[in-house]
Formats: structure tokens, sequence, C-alpha cells
């Protein structure tokens, strides 16, 4: 499911316009994008929990030579189910 699909079912099921889905679903990304980016995490209990995650340095490989280099910590987004939705996969 895309962006435009995902739209057209919220529309759908919500019973609001199309516009005024997209309008709503650019706000949620936008509400999460501005949490995480302050460090916060979004729980949506039954559905899961957004959140950042720091990944270590380590060593790697440069696929072309074999030679070893250095990957940088980093910040990362993760998200993590929620029982409801592990169970509504099943």
């Amino acid at each position: 499911m895309n962006k435009s699909e995902l739209i057209d079912a919220i529309a759908e099921s919500s019973g609001l316009t199309k516009a005024d889905s997209g309008r709503a679903l650019d706000g949620f990304i936008g509400a999460v994008t501005g949490a995480l980016c302050k460090g916060d995490s979004v729980t949506l209990v039954g559905f899961g929990t957004y959140s950042v995650k720091e990944r270590a340095e380590r060593l790697g490989r440069n696929p072309q030579t074999g030679r070893e280099i250095t990957i940088k910590a980093a910040k990362i987004p993760a998200f993590k189910c929620g029982k409801s939705l592990k169970d509504a996969i099943k």
C-alpha cells in the first residue's frame, strides 16, 4: 500500500474527503517526525511505538576493496509492534 492508497482507505473508513484525509495523514507524519527529532517516543496503545535508537560506531568492510572502515555512530528511527497488531497479523 502506498501513500495515495492509504489516503483512499482513510477517506473511505472515516467519511472524510480525500483532501482532508491527506492533510490528516501529513499531520500525523509531521507530528511523529517532530517528536522523534526531539528524542521523544510516540506510543499508540495496541498499535506500536515509534522511537529513536542509537547505533554505536562499528567496524565494517568496503565491499569493493575488502578494506576495514569505521562506520560512524548514528541515531535511527525504530518501530516496535504492539500486541494487538501482532495478534491481528497471525
